[in-house]
Order: C-alpha cells, then structure tokens, then sequence
C-alpha cells in the first residue's frame, strides 16, 4: 500500500503552485528542541489521516497535503514562520501539536484568520475565534487521576516538578487545588526552564528527600522528562515516589528505557487507552503505510490525527470560516471525545487501569 500524502517544505508552499488544488493544511509539530523526540510519531499520525482523506476523494476534491512548520523552536519564530505562510496565502488550515508558549503566539497570527486546530492537553482558558483546542484541560485531566492514586497508595505529601512555561503553571495551580481536595498537600513546588534538567536535578533530588514526598507530579516534558526520570531512577527514588504524568507518552517510555517500579503513571488520552479494536486497527494502518520500523504511535500522533480528521469534516461542510468555528464544531468534538484513562507503565508501555 502506498501513502497518498504529501509533505511540503515551508519554502516551497511560499513559491510554488499548488498541484490539482490542493487544500493545504500548516502542520505546527516540533522537530528538534526539547519536545522533537515526539515529533517522528506525531508526523506520522499527521500523514495516516491526510492519506485517509485523500483516499476518500479529498477536501471537496482536492488532495490533502501538510505544510511542515518546525514547532520546536522558541514562540515568536515558530509564529513568524507561521505569519510568512498566511501572509503569502500559502495555507487552508492550521494544525498544531507543540507546546502551550508556542501555542498562545501563534494563535496571535492565527486567530480570526485561519482555523487552528491545536490537539494537546493545555492550559484551559478562553481561544479567540478560529482557535479550537482538542485536547483537555488540567483540572478535567488529573482530578480523576489523583483522586484514584490517593485512594490506591493513600498519598499525603505532592512535588510538583514542571518546565517553566504556561501549561506547567496552570497544571500546579489545578494540582494544588485537587491534592487539597483528597486530603493531601503540596510540600514542594519547581519549574525549571528547558534544557536545564540535567544541571538542576541533584539539588532538586536532595529537596525531594527533605520533604519527605511520598508523590510527584510530573509536568515535564519530553526530553526533560526522560532526563529527569532516569535521574530519579540513578538516586533509588523512583521505588519511593509514586509518579504521575500529564505529558508522558509512548516515545518517552521508550526513551526512558521503560519502567519496572509499578509506580510511574500517565494520564494522557494515549494510544494504549483507545479501545482495542480501534487501537489495532490504527496500527495495522499505521504499519501497512509506514513500514515495520515506523515510529510508534502515541498520545500526540493519536490526537493530531483526530485534529485532520476534523478539519476536513468541517471543510467538507465549508464551515471553516473562523468566527463561526467553535459553533461548527462543537457537536463534532463531543462525539469524538476521547476519554483520559490512568495508565501504568509496565515494561515498555502502559497498561490502563481498569
């Protein structure tokens, strides 16, 4: 089987002609930085679902193609790059998958302009028009989780360890707030600027041990996160901690070697915690299309190939004028509303609980 899609370079969307007409969505995911290691898997769900809609004939007949836009990179070149492609008429639609900073500039160019669809958990608050977001927000995602992990290791004492930047900041404030609630309390609170793990961590292992933690909440990302559990693991403290992630998924399981300790846990609507006939058959797609070797799917792939899927629903429907989106979608995004299930690393992967 062959993929019927097509990735176009940024350049090449500014000065060249569109084949057939195409309908070209600008496809925000990070390729380098902190979060590029999620990037391959994230791609890939991006191509399955445009060769989906293309193998049914297209936007309005016209073929689907991605527009890559390195999402990795600081705010304001990531929505600069994102500004030139507008500006020049070069894109349909947008969809990202990166982080909350980058987002919220972005969302700046876009709004009112374009439909820009962003798939991750994030921060929750209002979007301006043309803005949707896919994912969940931080009380919806670690309320259920806490409240289960409470009642399963009777947690009392929380660390909450995050990157500094918008998402991390809200999800402390919801974590805060729902410890409380379980009859818990937060006893130490650190966001570190990206790429700084690995010089600030036995300090912040030392403060971890002081405060007698019996829980931390983790809202690292990517790399960082991969750096820090294995630093968690060198110390012991791993077997001690229960651990739980908002933003840990398959490719960082993978990267941290997985995990044998029964205490480290995600709550991220992932690839694992699809029903088993939809997940099986995603990956028997995802296999035939994109090889044996291909990248494994995980919770952004999973959430940027629902976001396509969404774009061209409503495109189909020419509802994808921006001041009017919200409104269009909103009974598509309850339908296709994915549960956020407590998942268990064991081994090399998850193991959703029951």
């Amino acid at each position: 089987m062959t993929l019927d899609a097509r990735l176009v370079d940024p350049l090449d969307a500014l000065h060249l002609g569109r084949e057939g007409g195409a309908f070209r969505v600008g496809l925000v995911v990070p390729q380098s930085g902190t979060l590029g290691l999620t990037g391959p898997s994230a791609l890939d769900g991006a191509l399955l679902a445009a060769h989906e809609v293309n193998a049914r004939g297209g936007v309005l007949g016209r073929p689907l193609e991605l527009v890559l836009v390195d999402g990795g990179g600081a705010p304001q070149p990531v929505a600069a790059e994102v500004r030139r492609l507008l500006a020049a008429g070069a894109l349909d639609a947008l969809a990202g998958c990166h982080t909350s900073d980058v987002h919220r500039a972005v969302e700046e160019v876009a709004a009112e302009r374009i439909a820009y669809v962003f798939t991750p958990p994030h921060e929750g608050g209002s979007r301006r028009p043309g803005v949707l977001c896919t994912g969940i927000a931080p009380a919806a995602q670690l309320g259920p989780a806490i409240a289960r992990l409470t009642e399963l290791h009777g947690l009392r004492r929380w660390a909450l360890v995050g990157n500094d930047y918008i998402w991390p900041r809200s999800v402390h404030r919801a974590a805060a707030r729902l410890a409380a609630g379980a009859g818990a309390r937060v006893v130490l609170e650190r966001r570190l600027p990206f790429g700084t793990v690995e010089r600030s961590v036995e300090p912040l292992l030392d403060e971890l041990r002081a405060t007698r933690a019996d829980a931390l909440l983790l809202s690292l990302i990517g790399r960082d996160q991969v750096l820090f559990n294995r630093a968690l693991r060198r110390s012991g403290l791993d077997r001690r901690l229960v651990r739980l992630s908002g933003s840990l998924e398959e490719n960082g399981l993978l990267a941290l070697g997985g995990d044998g300790t029964g205490t480290l846990y995600a709550a991220m609507p992932s690839f694992a915690t699809l029903a088993e006939e939809p997940r099986q058959l995603l990956a028997e797609r995802h296999r035939a299309l994109c090889g044996p070797w291909a990248p494994v799917l995980d919770a952004y792939a999973v959430g940027l190939y629902d976001g396509l899927h969404l774009l061209a629903t409503l495109a189909a429907r020419r509802a994808l004028e921006p001041a009017g989106l919200a409104r269009a979608a909103a009974p598509l995004l309850r339908a296709g509303r994915r549960t956020v299930h407590l998942a268990r690393a064991e081994g090399p992967g998850f193991a959703v609980l029951p």
